[in-house]
């Protein structure tokens, strides 16, 4: 195990494609940290270039106290784990998992009790003499984890294993993962564009757009209090709702002049508060979870709103509404559902309102 130091990373093409730029983050010596950000936004890039596979622009990246910039990745001591399966379909589970200490010339007993070992951590066993045709998704996907796993590495690197997967299959294979990770307590980089993925897997998060690190900080934190509009509406479904308006001081109170007609009046903590004056006068954007809006009686919320759709999923729904031009997200209980076209009342909780410089994206607060 070790700790992987990335210190202004920079990846530049040679057209000029800048696909990472100054990454810099420490992952601890068994963390599991996750990267996510939207297709493009430099999450494989960067694992690559801890794995060796990209080369490294400027910048400098450790693993343990060794400089690896121009190390091969076969002597960086990680195991790489792709979205694609990659097994050879003429040997079995059990030649797949120790082809590669095989290939290192380790000894036969040796490699025979490594694959016993990852076979039971993975519930092989029974399927050790099957070859991959025999298999289903989840099975070839848990037999190229136990081939990352034999080696005992340094450092997992996990590039959207779970991408094939239906969903049932990657939900279990999540939890295996998890598991796998507190059982060895290895470091592990797993990289995917799968919010529930980062939330629920990562220890830490990066989150990434454009090659640049937007925010890093724990699940919960980053959904709590995001940094800037992008992380606020990429973590989170159904997505964080935004009302952009005019401040409006108005005593010591705050008003949100949305549109014509429609005002909604901020209370927010104390803390918050000085810095939303500082905008009176200009815009500001506020932001609310769907589950921090919830219904009230006639005349006795800030907001009133048509209902567009209604989703009932189960054990909840979501209200889809049009508020004077804005669309907003509901998460309530599935009892009790409003009709299409009916006027709802709204209100919502001040503790957990976002507020947002429109022009820089940045928190304001």
């Amino acid at each position: 195990m070790a700790k992987v130091t990335l210190d202004r990373l920079r990846k530049v093409y040679p057209n000029g494609y800048v696909g990472v730029d100054d990454a810099t983050f420490e992952i601890g010596d068994g963390e599991l940290l996750v990267l996510v950000g939207p297709s493009g936004c430099g999450k494989s890039t960067l694992l690559r270039m801890i794995a060796g596979l990209e080369t490294i622009t400027s910048g400098e990246l450790r693993i343990g106290e060794r400089r690896v910039n121009d190390v091969a990745p076969k002597d960086r001591d990680i195991a790489m784990v792709f979205q694609s399966y990659a097994l050879y379909p003429h040997m079995t589970v059990a030649d797949n998992l120790g082809f590669g200490l095989k290939l290192r010339g380790t000894d036969k007993a040796e490699i025979a009790r490594r694959v016993r070992e990852s076979a039971a951590m993975l519930e092989l066993e029974s399927l050790l003499d099957r070859k991959p045709a025999a298999l289903s998704g989840g099975q070839r996907q848990r037999v190229a984890l136990g081939r990352a796993l034999v080696r005992n590495p340094q450092v997992f690197l996990l590039d959207e294993p779970l991408s094939n997967l239906d969903a049932k299959l990657r939900a279990t294979t999540r939890v295996e993962i998890a598991r796998l990770h507190r059982q060895l307590g290895t470091t592990m980089v797993y990289v995917t564009h799968d919010q529930v993925e980062a939330m629920t897997l990562g220890q830490r998060i990066v989150v990434l757009d454009k090659g640049r690190i937007q925010q890093i900080d724990t699940p919960m934190a980053l959904y709590n209090r995001p940094a800037n509009l992008f992380v606020a509406t990429f973590l989170g479904s159904p997505r964080m709702n935004l009302l952009q308006g005019d401040v409006v001081a108005d005593g010591d109170g705050l008003r949100l002049r949305v549109a014509d007609g429609l005002e909604l009046a901020l209370h927010p903590d104390a803390a918050l508060v000085s810095a939303m004056r500082a905008f009176a006068g200009h815009r500001l954007t506020i932001g609310l979870r769907p589950e921090d809006l919830f219904l009230t009686a006639p005349g006795a919320g800030r907001l009133s709103a048509r209902v567009e759709t209604v989703e009932p999923v189960g054990n909840e729904a979501f209200l889809h509404l049009d508020c004077a031009g804005s669309e907003l997200v509901v998460r309530l209980s599935p009892r009790g559902l409003p009709e299409v076209g009916q006027i709802v009342h709204l209100d919502h909780h001040d503790e957990h309102l976002h507020c947002f410089d429109p022009e820089t994206g940045q928190r304001v607060g």
